[in-house]
């Protein structure tokens, strides 16, 4: 018979343990108790500083207060990512949160640019776009407005230990019980293979029904105790590495996290109101850790606040995030690297999915099957974007560029290229994190130039579309002028 839910145990803190503890307790309030353990003792790896936009749904939800977040974590807002050098040295493009254009029938914006550039237009798709906008202007302001054109979607760059903290103080005034202690053995039970109890190294045991492993890359629960699989994506996405540290905060923060490619791997950085992020990911088949130390240490942009440390990481998915007992929230789970800021969204995205499923009575298989076919499916699109940006560059100054171009590449992934480069048509799968304007910004910004376009974007004679267009353009340049600039309005709204 199977057992009903009445105590969860959730292993490990962090920000996938503590995110998970406050939305559970959240939703299921007193049908269930929630249990958090971790250990001072266990550092954490906290480099996650770049998020997407629905983080905000998520921060809502619990009740945060926005002013209160971006200033107990040290926040900024996050317009788009900066892609520097990825499609050629020298070059850089805008993925941005915001949606180039606007509604215009039938067909997708893109297809009435690529008409429009056909019969004399010379603006870029970006012109289009709100978020490109303020990012080239370093402006920001919140819009309420009803019409889509006004639309300016954004997300944060924040301390995610600082996070951690809060989310930690706000899941204990919900009722989550946290017991400090370090995870010594997981007792399993013989006949059902179900976890029962964690033993700390004190001797105390933690029993309960259901078992959340945010032990981070150990996944103590999931791969360790459980022993379920791990499949590894090296062969497409071979960056094994990375070197992290903090700098000095610029005098100007920019509303956009940067990424720049170098012959071995790509950095970023990402602007706090405290600091700077840094951080070079790399893969150790193309450079050695000194040299990739270098990399990182002369390219940063302001002084080192503390000593560069290494994250070492394997690229793919724990093969059944949820089995028997335990689902794997986090780096538990699996890992990509950071390159779109997916890593808290996928915390997001597996404490919610497990919630909508959340069993009454006792887990079922095919509840269980239906949360790993969906995780699988996310993670994989995940996987495939972040592939996109490798191999379609067009670099010839090293190895590592050239070897990613030539990759055989999944199925799926291929299908959108040649659809896209032949029709500029976008499809999208279910549980894909990013939308169509994610994926036309990254082809377009790698160099991906559709032959052809959709017929119904001719609707339009030449006159009218071009003018059309432009009043599109103007509309959101009337937008930006009384913008703020960043932080100006980071200074007025949060004092």
């Amino acid at each position: 018979m199977p057992t009903p839910i009445k105590k969860i145990v959730i292993a490990g803190g962090g920000t996938a343990g503590w995110m998970a503890a406050a939305l559970i307790k959240k939703v299921l309030h007193q049908t269930v108790d929630v249990e958090l353990v971790e250990s001072e003792e266990v550092g954490i790896i906290g480099v996650g500083e770049a998020t997407i936009p629905p983080l905000q749904i998520f921060n809502q939800f619990l009740g945060i207060d926005e002013k209160e977040f971006l200033s107990a974590t040290k926040a900024t807002i996050k317009l788009a990512i900066k892609f520097e050098n990825w499609r050629v040295p020298g070059e850089s493009y805008y993925h941005t949160f915001g949606a180039p254009g606007a509604n215009m029938g039938f067909c997708d914006f893109q297809h009435h640019w690529l008409h429009a550039k056909q019969v004399g237009m010379q603006s870029s798709l970006w012109d289009f776009d709100l978020n490109y906008l303020c990012c080239n202007h370093n402006k920001f302001n919140k819009i309420k407005a009803q019409n889509p054109i006004h639309n300016l979607p954004y997300a944060y760059h924040f301390d995610s230990a600082l996070y951690g903290k809060l989310l930690r103080k706000i899941a204990g005034n919900s009722g989550v019980i946290r017991t400090e202690g370090f995870i010594d053995e997981v007792k399993i039970a013989p006949k059902t293979g179900f976890i029962q109890a964690l033993r700390l190294r004190s001797g105390e045991e933690i029993s309960g029904d259901l078992f959340i492993d945010c032990t981070g890359i150990k996944a103590l629960l999931i791969q360790k105790a459980l022993k379920v699989g791990y499949e590894h994506w090296d062969h497409w996405l071979p960056a094994n590495s990375a070197i992290v540290v903090p700098t000095e905060r610029f005098e100007n923060t920019l509303p956009y996290t940067r990424s720049i490619a170098h012959p071995a791997g790509w950095q970023w950085r990402i602007p706090l109101a405290h600091r700077n992020g840094n951080g070079f990911v790399y893969s150790s088949k193309y450079i050695n850790d000194d040299d990739a130390h270098d990399v990182l240490m002369n390219n940063l942009d302001s002084k080192a606040l503390e000593q560069p440390k290494k994250i070492s990481f394997n690229t793919g998915r724990t093969i059944k995030q949820w089995h028997k007992n335990v689902v794997s929230i986090g780096l538990s789970s699996g890992f990509l690297e950071p390159l779109e800021s997916t890593s808290i969204h996928l915390i997001q995205s597996g404490i919610i999915r497990l919630l909508k499923v959340f069993p009454n009575d006792g887990i079922s298989e095919a509840v269980v099957d239906l949360y790993n076919t969906e995780s699988k499916e996310e993670f994989e699109t995940v996987r495939d974007f972040i592939i996109l940006h490798y191999h379609v560059n067009q670099r010839n100054d090293s190895d590592f560029w050239r070897d990613m171009r030539n990759m055989d590449i999944p199925a799926r992934l291929q299908q959108k290229i040649d659809v896209f480069k032949q029709s500029a048509n976008i499809h999208n799968d279910n549980n894909d994190i990013f939308r169509d304007a994610s994926w036309l910004q990254v082809m377009l910004g790698q160099g991906i130039m559709p032959q052809d376009y959709h017929p119904a974007a001719k609707v339009f004679n030449n006159e009218e579309l071009i003018n059309t267009l432009n009043k599109i353009s103007q509309t959101k340049q009337q937008l930006l002028e009384p913008m703020l600039s960043h932080d100006d309005f980071l200074k007025r709204y949060t004092t």
